[in-house]
């Protein structure tokens, strides 16, 4: 992450929801697609800031965004190296945990040179024992069952991406594909509005005159909640 160069951080345009490219001229979505998802596994390695991954972290989570919600790494086996103190951020555990799960991956282990954690602070060793488990499980194609955060994180995504079809592409064939409208709802009213904006987005002449309103369709749930 620290050697690729960003040139800033997601706009938010939504443009790559119809193609599932990346309007930033810095190729990133290129450079996810065949340098990281193509990996055998996946191994983050970050200091922890401010209860979180920090600053760059959050730059290529939303950059990653041109992925949509696609989850194209299903069956990957990911690991984490950490330093500081892990065992005493609640929130970054569930998130991690919860990352592993909806993407469907392996969480083969996280290493760290957490004291409350590691007593004998045996951080070397907690590392090989991660990489005892990730070639373990790419020898052995391990897959676990899903908790809550799998299952119930599948279900939110599988009803946005089935509403949001006409302006979500990408998602939504790769979700087609991959047989995860188990249970379609018919909100027919939320899908033609989102078909239109889908419209838009594809047509450069309606894009120029409409794409200032998708921000405020998507805020507005939140507005009338903190209208009141």
């Amino acid at each position: 992450m620290r050697d690729f160069p960003f040139i800033s951080g997601c706009l938010g345009c939504f443009k790559c929801a119809t193609y599932g490219d990346c309007v930033i001229p810095d190729h990133f979505d290129t450079f996810l697609r065949n340098e990281i998802q193509k990996s055998d596994a996946i191994v983050y390695a970050f200091s922890i800031k401010d209860h979180s991954m920090g600053s760059l972290f959050k730059l290529y989570d939303d950059r990653q965004f041109c992925n949509g919600h696609r989850t194209v790494t299903i069956g990957m086996p990911i690991g984490y190296i950490i330093s500081g103190s892990y065992g005493e951020e609640n929130n970054l555990q569930t998130l991690i945990d919860s990352r592993a799960q909806v993407g469907q991956q392996y969480l083969a282990g996280i290493a760290t040179d957490d004291s409350s954690q590691n007593e004998q602070n045996l951080t070397q060793k907690s590392i090989m024992d991660l990489v005892k488990k990730l070639d373990y499980s790419l020898k052995n194609a391990i897959k676990l069952p899903q908790n809550f955060y799998g299952i119930g994180g599948l279900k939110i995504f599988r009803d946005l991406i089935y509403e949001t079809q006409g302006l979500m592409k990408e998602d939504y064939k790769f979700y087609k594909k991959n047989n995860f409208f188990d249970f379609p709802h018919k909100n027919w009213k939320g899908i033609l509005i989102m078909k239109f904006f889908g419209l838009m987005m594809s047509n450069h002449s309606l894009q120029k005159k409409y794409a200032h309103k998708l921000n405020h369709y998507i805020l507005k749930p939140y507005q009338d909640v903190v209208s009141k």
